[in-house]
């Protein structure tokens, strides 16, 4: 019988779902192999064919258009004793783009700095977006860039929502991939 995601493959049908479905749980290749029953090199072959059909759909997709909002979280500890501030205890920076009603890009960023998010939003974002942003200055001269529609909400003065200027839909992603 012949696999209609996988032309040629002498894998099944089930077999392939099965494998999307611990690729989808994050499970490691070598995890999967136990699993399936399957060689780990045939797993690695097939995650690499599910990454890069991931990656072509999502440039084809690009950029985001409409209404954006953009955050920053970190990802780590919850608190390492003797340090404080922003990125305490070696966290992992994670930089958020949604389109509401729409999809989300995440990555893993080295600084929160103006350079490094502006590049990002610059490569994903369309540039007649409206942009909603909290009032991290990392978002400071979007305007210049050409965005003339940022919006920011100053979560430092209890401002979580004004109108529809709010980020609460990239807060709500990125709070779940730390649950």
């Amino acid at each position: 019988m012949e696999n209609k995601y996988i032309h040629r493959s002498h894998i099944t049908e089930a077999k392939f779902r099965q494998l999307v479905k611990c690729f989808a749980l994050d499970l490691t290749a070598v995890q999967t192999a136990e699993m399936t029953l399957l060689n780990r090199k045939t797993v690695d072959r097939i995650y690499s064919l599910i990454r890069t059909r991931i990656r072509e759909y999502t440039q084809k997709t690009s950029p985001f258009t409409g209404e954006l909002e953009a955050d920053e979280s970190y990802f780590g500890p919850r608190r390492v004793k003797g340090k404080r501030g922003r990125g305490a205890g070696n966290k992992t920076i994670v930089f958020g783009l949604y389109k509401r009603e729409g999809k989300v890009y995440a990555e893993i960023v080295p600084d929160a700095a103006a350079h490094t998010l502006q590049r990002i939003i610059r490569g994903h974002a369309d540039i007649e977006s409206a942009i909603h942003t909290d009032g991290w200055r990392g978002y400071d001269g979007l305007v210049d860039l050409g965005y003339e529609k940022h919006f920011r909400v100053n979560h430092g003065r209890n401002e979580f929502s004004r109108g529809s200027s709010h980020i609460n839909g990239i807060e709500s992603f990125l709070g779940v991939c730390q649950a």
